[in-house]
């Protein structure tokens, strides 16, 4: 695998330290970026389908078709990465994602429902990338520093990921100029955003982190002559931990896409200023405590705070239960939990993930896990449970839900 980019990786192997700091400013970059192309397309893609299709029923739809996408992208840019790198991996992600948001933007124009979920679709590539990009940060970190290095690029996505929705009520005046329909706005900056995002890693991400470590790993394994022994160890230990990686993301991600619903909001009055508010604060709180969870993660271990997350996000959804419809305060509140909890769960999930699994079969393990996480996420059943049962109920039960964290990290621990 390494031949793919011999010269980069082997002339950087003496000194990893340094080619990390460089690979950790790039990812940075490209994770601003995606933050603002992530965010502007959640605040609005359920209202838009809302508008389109005349109904609250499938307003979980555009978050069951993200979803998709982002399973379908997961194990693409997996396997993509792991045959020839995270560089060619992540930029193609991110670069379908631009086109999903074109997609949107061009059903808005047209009115045409089917095409606007072809292109949602394909949108959701665009957050699996972005999710996917925090595994590179880990590659070349060394073992005790792992969370920390996964919580430095998670947290680049706030700044973008706060502009995003504050951005809507500009970019609403902009589609208009164009003949664009409102809740399309978001989806130029979207697009735009995903496509730099894919310049900047397609240019400056050398050498590969993936490959510059498997480089790494051949030369102390040939030093040693402990290749055989460590890569079964790995994988023995990695079984376990893999599950319970898999099982503390997919039970997070479940809960913050059943409780993180801007359609809540709109049909109590608030319009889309309020709405993208709440939601600035809630993708704020879900990356920029990152830096402290990944320094808890590694001082304190990944299980106490994959427990903690499953006693946050349980917070969260009592609180979103009990909030009147008009409290934007207490809403906020609710939201800013959620993405609290769900942060604790990625960094310790991730970190989990990570530690247990075999260099040589990282990158697929990890986009198969992605896969995990997004096919579990209900955002379909969220909308019609809304529906049907109104919002506490659904709240309630996304909290009550993540009390299953607690007795799977206690029967890991034994």
């Amino acid at each position: 695998m390494t031949s793919t980019e011999p010269a980069g990786t082997t002339a950087l192997i003496s000194d990893p330290a340094q080619t990390q700091r460089r690979i950790l400013r790039v990812l940075v970059a490209s994770q601003v970026l995606s933050g603002a192309g992530l965010a502007a397309g959640v605040t609005v893609g359920a209202l838009l389908a809302q508008d389109m299709l005349g109904t609250t029923a499938l307003a979980g739809l555009p978050s069951a078709l993200f979803t998709a996408g982002y399973a379908l992208t997961a194990v693409a840019v997996g396997r993509i990465s792991h045959a020839r790198g995270r560089r060619p991996g992540l930029a193609a992600g991110y670069l379908a994602g631009a086109i999903g948001s074109a997609g949107v933007i061009t059903a808005a124009v047209l009115d045409n429902a089917v095409l606007l979920f072809v292109a949602l679709f394909v949108y959701g590539a665009g957050t699996a990338t972005n999710l996917q990009a925090r595994y590179a940060g880990a590659d070349l970190a060394a073992p005790g520093h792992r969370a920390r290095a996964v919580s430095t690029v998670l947290v680049a996505t706030t700044l973008g990921g706060v502009a995003g929705p504050n951005l809507a009520a500009p970019t609403d005046a902009l589609a208009e100029h164009l003949g664009i329909p409102n809740l399309a706005g978001p989806f130029i900056l979207s697009g735009a955003a995903y496509a730099l995002a894919a310049l900047v890693l397609a240019f400056w991400l050398r050498p590969d982190p993936l490959l510059t470590a498997r480089a790494l790993a051949e030369a102390e394994a040939q030093e040693a002559d402990t290749a055989t022994a460590t890569a079964t160890t790995n994988t023995v230990d990695g079984r376990g931990g893999v599950v319970l990686g898999a099982l503390v993301m997919i039970l997070s991600q479940l809960v913050m896409v059943a409780i993180m619903t801007p359609v809540h909001m709109h049909e109590h009055g608030h319009g889309t200023a309020a709405s993208g508010l709440v939601i600035a604060i809630h993708i704020g709180v879900m990356y920029l405590p990152s830096p402290l969870t990944g320094w808890l993660v590694d001082r304190y271990g990944h299980l106490k705070i994959a427990a903690a997350s499953g006693i946050t996000l349980l917070a969260s959804g009592i609180l979103a239960a009990l909030a009147p419809g008009d409290s934007i305060a207490l809403l906020a509140l609710a939201l800013a939990l959620l993405g609290l909890g769900w942060n604790f769960g990625l960094v310790a999930g991730t970190a989990i993930t990570t530690d247990t699994v075999p260099l040589a079969t990282r990158a697929k393990t990890q986009g198969t896990v992605d896969v995990c996480v997004a096919v579990a996420t209900g955002g379909m059943a969220s909308g019609l449970m809304v529906a049907a049962t109104g919002y506490p109920a659904l709240a309630l039960t996304g909290g009550i839900l993540s009390l299953a964290l607690l007795p799977a990290v206690a029967a890991y621990r034994r």
